[in-house]
């Protein structure tokens, strides 16, 4: 029985323990949070470590995240800090126990972690990011130094004894202490997520408030049948809500188009300039259906999408800063756009300026940009990889050069220049579908942004390739439509589908990983028919 006590008592005495290092790191999030939310929302200990978690992983684990978690890898990262905070914080607190300055200590540690991944963000305002990390690290140490200490006393009887023995800790003071600490951290934590929803008001009014001229150049209407009346075929027009989202920001920018400003200056540029969301809703707005492709697109994958962008002609702005292309003696070759959150992308200057329609976008698909899509003012250009080309949130454009600048994707290894590749995808039947036997309809998108798709072919098995029936094309910056009569027979079956660009080439059976320079090979489906 000697044993049996003694095991209870040190279960009880680390769970004790490590319910005081839980309750000491919610203190201390949600004191960062509270903190956080009259500062800066994004200045919040998760959002910047994981931030500089995300700068730090290797490209091919990015790659893999991507592939493996989709749209939800950043939840997945967050997540997967607060289950490591969660495990220091239990090791913490029953170390607490009996070093508790030690134990407080090493909440301190993770402070000044916080602390320095806050001043070490591109967006960093100074030394005002550091202040939820110290105020949630002092908060916690302070909460884990009280709580270890009602977790270690020995309650007291009438005659002031102390009662020492394993039930002799003082249970109903540490109660009382975690609970006082739990529904402090739960108040400033929903303070915290008030006050940082305040914040955001501003942008939000902004965006609901926002008028978008018509279009001086509207785009041409879709030729009819651009969309085919064929099942399980993606949408020529992506609705914005289910657009493909991929970028590194832990929590979304929310700009207030009011206060927001593009400064365009750098080497080549005679006449700098800033341009207010108003000057540039004031100028020519054109309107054109772009399809954009993100380069962490496997072959076959969903992150691809089209929509009709409203903008202002990105060429026009650089002229009138004096900018020339390479071409034309300019001296800069590469433009770098800068978010808000410090995202840099480098573009070929030669191809903003070809004459192709890259916009600084501030409408998609009738409205304002959404805030996951860049609200106020994103850039895109056609025929390049999102990477290279599609700043969400931008707020400067710097002209310089390849050799003398590498920008936030390029210092990762992708590749400077990324044009984007010739592709094919099957999207019905789906992959280990049981279509049954008799026709069956094969359809997808083929894309080659700024080339243009001329064919598409289809083969079944080791059969010979059969050119499929292509949809109306409604531009060479836009995806094509095609489908494939099908007379199925029983057993398995590989379908695989190639396209041919507007160049005449015909993409690559040769298998490539998405990085450095984005997915090729063909796309292949692999169904059963019964």
């Amino acid at each position: 029985m000697t044993g049996v006590s003694s095991f209870r008592s040190t279960f009880s005495r680390a769970a004790r323990g490590a319910l005081a290092g839980v309750l000491a790191a919610f203190t201390a999030l949600s004191v960062a949070e509270l903190v956080a939310g009259l500062v800066r929302p994004a200045a919040g200990p998760v959002t910047v470590v994981g931030g500089a978690v995300i700068d730090r992983t290797p490209p091919a684990v990015k790659d893999f995240a991507i592939r493996t978690f989709g749209e939800d890898d950043k939840t997945v990262l967050q997540l997967g800090i607060l289950a490591l905070l969660t495990l220091i914080a239990l090791g913490l607190g029953i170390l607490a126990l009996s070093r508790r300055r030690v134990g407080a200590a090493g909440v301190l540690l993770f402070g000044i972690v916080g602390s320095a991944a806050a001043l070490g963000r591109p967006d960093s305002t100074g030394m005002g990011d550091a202040l939820p990390s110290i105020a949630g690290a002092l908060a916690g140490a302070l909460a884990l130094y009280v709580l270890a200490s009602k977790a270690t006393a020995t309650s007291v009887d009438g005659d002031g004894d102390g009662q020492a023995g394993a039930e002799g800790w003082n249970r109903r003071g540490f109660l009382a202490a975690a609970g006082v600490t739990a529904v402090t951290a739960a108040s400033a934590g929903a303070l915290g997520r008030y006050f940082a929803g305040r914040q955001g008001q501003g942008a939000v009014a902004s965006r609901s408030s926002l008028v978008l001229p018509a279009p001086s150049s509207p785009a041409p209407a879709l030729p009819a049948g651009v969309q085919l009346k064929v099942a399980d075929i993606s949408p020529f027009t992506t609705p914005n809500a289910d657009f493909y989202r991929v970028d590194t920001a832990l929590s979304v920018p929310k700009v207030d188009a009011a206060t927001w400003r593009l400064r365009i200056h750098g080497t080549g540029v005679t006449r700098p300039r800033t341009y207010t969301l108003a000057q540039l809703l004031a100028r020519p707005l054109v309107e054109r259906d772009i399809t954009l492709t993100c380069v962490s697109n496997e072959v076959g994958g969903p992150y691809i999408g089209t929509a009709r962008w409203l903008g202002v002609r990105l060429a026009d702005l650089l002229r009138e800063a004096g900018v020339r292309p390479p071409s034309q003696g300019g001296k800069a070759d590469q433009l770098v756009a800068r978010s808000v959150d410090g995202m840099t992308l480098g573009s070929p200057v030669e191809d903003v300026m070809d004459g192709r329609d890259a916009i600084l976008a501030v409408g998609m698909n009738g409205e304002p940009l959404p805030f996951d899509h860049g609200f106020p003012v994103r850039m895109l250009v056609p025929g390049l990889y999102g990477y290279v080309s599609a700043c969400k949130w931008i707020t400067d454009i710097e002209l310089t050069t390849f050799d003398r600048y590498d920008p936030y994707w390029v210092k990762r290894k992708w590749a400077r220049k990324a044009p984007i590749k010739t592709q094919a995808r099957i999207d019905t039947p789906k992959p280990f579908a049981r279509p049954a036997a008799g026709p069956v309809t094969i359809a997808g998108v083929a894309w080659a942004q700024h080339r243009g798709i001329t064919r598409v072919e289809i083969r079944v098995d080791d059969g010979p390739w059969q050119d499929a029936d292509l949809a109306p094309q409604a531009g060479i910056d836009t995806w094509r439509q095609w489908s494939y009569p099908w007379k199925a027979t029983s057993g398995g079956h590989t379908i695989t589908v190639r396209a041919t660009d507007g160049t005449g080439a015909v993409q690559t059976e040769q298998r490539t990983r998405t990085i450095p320079d984005g997915a090729s090979g063909w796309h292949s489906v692999f169904v059963t028919v019964p």
